[in-house]
């Protein structure tokens, strides 16, 4: 069997990993905040007290809005807490509101049928 030069092998193991990572599935940049099911209704509550207070867009969860449904606290509170979130960068520390384990950053797209999460 013929010896390969090391040019000739270092080029071969370029090539070949170029391959397979080609084949290697891309980790998501896009990050959500999303509310805990373990924050209690006053927390959540609250959370989304302070997003709409400060300019974050409510309409969505309202009865006539793409993300009213479910109606509940924490599917609202994960919508308005995802919109804070988004709106100051996906800083970490916008996903922390009052409450340190109310919520929660994903790399899973908390989307539903027509209520779309924004994300970068």
């Amino acid at each position: 069997m013929a010896k390969m030069s090391p040019l000739l092998m270092t080029l071969l193991f370029i090539v070949l990993s170029s391959m397979m990572m080609n084949q290697l599935p891309v980790a998501s940049s896009k990050k959500w905040c999303v509310a805990t099911p373990t924050a209690t209704e006053k927390q959540l509550g609250d959370n989304m007290e302070f997003a709409c207070a400060i300019g974050v867009d409510c309409r969505p969860i309202m009865p006539s809005g793409a993300c009213f449904l479910p109606n509940t606290t924490l599917s609202h509170a994960s919508f308005l807490m995802n919109s804070y979130f988004q709106s100051h960068d996906q800083t970490d520390h916008a996903c922390y509101f009052f409450f340190p384990d109310s919520s929660i950053i994903t790399t899973t797209d908390p989307s539903y049928d027509r209520c779309i999460y924004p994300s970068h």
